[in-house]
């Protein structure tokens, strides 16, 4: 099994892709657990930095990431998934990507349509 360098940090960088578009979905952290649990169910599995806990990608909403390519920079300190986003939303806020907003003319605007709403999906 490869072994990332958590002596630098304890969480890891991942930015996920698409497998198929390559279209960037989201960036998010891993701790060592995190990593272990993505490599042995290959579904994405992240350390929540908001939450202080694991983070099973889809756990609330269904929208759970399958592991199609794991990717390790030269350093070992990050890792670029691609990934099938089964359900279409990778954003919980209820877009295909966390990257919706493009900065035009000093704003951020929004450039990509909503595949849920947030509110019917995280109950609260």
């Amino acid at each position: 099994m490869i072994e990332l360098d958590f002596k630098k940090s304890e969480l890891i960088p991942v930015i996920t892709q698409d497998f198929k578009t390559n279209e960037v979905l989201m960036l998010a952290h891993v701790n060592r657990t995190a990593w272990e649990e993505t490599l042995k169910t290959g579904n994405a599995t992240y350390w929540s930095r908001s939450r202080n806990k694991l983070w099973k990608k889809g756990e609330s909403s269904g929208n759970v990431q399958k592991v199609k390519e794991i990717y390790v920079d030269c350093d070992n300190d990050t890792v670029l998934l691609k990934v099938e986003q089964i359900g279409g939303a990778a954003c919980h806020e209820g877009y295909k990507s966390c990257f919706f907003r493009k900065l035009e003319n000093g704003e951020l605007k929004i450039c990509s349509p909503k595949i849920f709403d947030p509110e019917k999906v995280y109950k609260t």
